[in-house]
């Protein structure tokens, strides 16, 4: 049996799948925008036809959150790895305290500049197996300011099931699951992804924030780190990345119209236990993650013998996958199975997996 195919099984860890659809309207967009004959790349974000992008774009977060006007929506600049920053400097007291849960490279790295900011407190970790698992069972402080956590850890294959109950505000970074799945956003007081996973293309970061959680630090602020400054200029406070918010509204719109997080976190339901199944079943592969843990956007694997990978890469490669060779601190394989990627790309690895089982195994 010969896997072969032109087509191009996107299974990146990010940047990642975008819908066809979503690629074709942006790509017709950078020459000829709301019929202006103008590109979307030329336009001023000032104008008329793009505040109109930037209101939908914002609204339509709230929407499939399902949040009412407690909350404000920001398109943002720098990347999730800005908000480890912005987070605490917004939110932190200035002799207050916050709680990080540890579950990976980025929550690791949030914690690193919160610590910069102030009293940081690491009240779970799962550092000590490498990350194969989420913390569960730990005490969260009554008198910490918020409870910072990462929902899915994309390097290491992890994600939360169930979300604390907490005492305080918690503060979320969803950026490698965001909308994949129907989550109750009232719990949280503040939501922010880096688009590049899941949500749109890289260069802008998406921030919901509940507007009775700012303003509480006692420090003066830099403007361009005030959420408050950023809410009163409309998310354009400064010039946005108006091609990646246009495209992230692009798979919104998407998303909705195809039935919205009911519908995706269905399918992504059937994609994870499509390929999860098969990592259990084949005797040439096993996972790396607990199995309650187990992300179903990001699904890391290894192969029992190590030395077989040079044949099991020629076969993924030519059956036209593309993405798939896991994280240097994880090893072996991970296939992203982000909203876009069809069920029918996961259905072409698990063949591939098959057939390498039935030659090696």
């Amino acid at each position: 049996m010969t896997i072969t195919t032109t087509k191009v099984h996107n299974f990146s860890a990010g940047p990642g799948i975008l819908p066809q659809e979503v690629l074709k309207e942006a790509a017709a967009s950078c020459l000829n925008f709301d019929n202006l004959n103008l590109s979307l790349l030329e336009i001023s974000h000032r104008s008329k036809n793009y505040e109109k992008v930037m209101d939908e774009a914002r609204a339509i977060v709230k929407e499939l959150f399902e949040v009412g006007d407690d909350y404000e929506v920001l398109y943002l600049g720098g990347g999730a790895s800005l908000q480890f920053a912005m987070v605490p400097y917004n939110l932190m007291r200035e002799n207050g305290s916050a709680a990080y849960v540890n579950t990976g490279v980025w929550a690791s790295k949030a914690i690193k500049e919160a610590k910069i900011i102030g009293n940081t407190k690491v009240i779970a970790s799962s550092e000590d197996k490498n990350f194969n698992y989420i913390p569960k069972g730990y005490d969260i402080p009554g008198d910490a300011d918020y409870l910072h956590i990462t929902s899915n850890n994309t390097i290491f294959g992890t994600q939360i099931k169930q979300f604390p109950k907490s005492p305080i505000p918690v503060v979320c970074d969803m950026s490698s699951d965001i909308f994949s799945r129907k989550v109750n956003a009232k719990d949280f007081a503040l939501i922010y992804a880096g688009a590049q996973k899941n949500m749109g293309p890289a260069g802008s970061t998406m921030v919901m924030v509940k507007k009775d959680a700012l303003g509480k630090t006692g420090r003066k602020m830099l403007s361009m780190l005030d959420y408050q400054v950023h809410i009163k200029g409309g998310s354009m406070y400064n010039t946005p990345p108006v091609f990646p918010i246009y495209v992230s509204l692009l798979t919104m719109k998407w998303l909705k119209k195809n039935g919205g997080i009911a519908w995706i976190e269905k399918l992504n339901q059937q994609k994870a236990d499509l390929l999860y199944n098969e990592i259990d079943r084949n005797s040439l592969f096993y996972g790396t993650v607990e199995k309650a843990d187990r992300s179903n956007m990001n699904l890391c694997f290894l192969l029992n013998k190590p030395e077989l990978e040079p044949e099991f890469d020629k076969l993924w490669k030519d059956a036209g996958i593309s993405g798939i060779r896991g994280h240097r601190d994880v090893g072996g394989y991970r296939a992203s199975l982000y909203n876009a990627l069809p069920l029918e790309s996961v259905q072409v690895l698990v063949d591939v997996m098959k057939e390498f089982e039935k030659r090696l195994g």
